[in-house]
């Protein structure tokens, strides 16, 4: 039986973007899309976490923190990648400091919300969808 879950927990690092996938998941928290209502939220600290949300091109100064925010969430665990840079092909991709995204600094992700920066709609959207499955 595929049960549904009734939140998702999600913890944010920002590994070294530009700042607009940023502003878009804080439209998330607005009153027009308001991701609370769905039960989705996000928290402070990594152990009280389901999923952690990556944005950003995972830049060499990011990496370790990054990896120790991961080791924290608690298992069973997701990764999102949000925006191009975070799945690996945005306009950072090739800096001399980047890494190539999430998946070349921890693993792949469980889910991958392209666009550069993604539609808030479009993220609300897909991580309601994650919650189905």
């Amino acid at each position: 039986m595929n049960q549904r879950k009734k939140s998702l927990q999600l913890r944010h690092v920002d590994a070294g973007s530009c700042n607009a996938c940023e502003q878009e998941l804080t439209a998330l928290l607005s009153k027009d899309l308001d991701i609370q209502h769905y039960g989705i939220d996000v928290v402070a600290s990594p152990r009280h976490a389901d999923a952690l949300v990556v944005t950003g091109p995972v830049t060499d100064t990011m990496q370790p923190a990054l990896k120790k925010v991961w080791d924290a969430v608690p298992k069973p665990r997701q990764l999102i990648a949000v925006g191009d840079c975070a799945a690996g092909c945005g306009v950072f991709q090739n800096a001399y400091a980047s890494h190539g995204g999430v998946e070349s600094a921890l693993k792949k992700p469980d889910l991958t919300i392209r666009g550069c920066p993604p539609d808030p709609a479009k993220i609300l959207d897909m991580l309601r969808e994650m919650m189905q499955n």
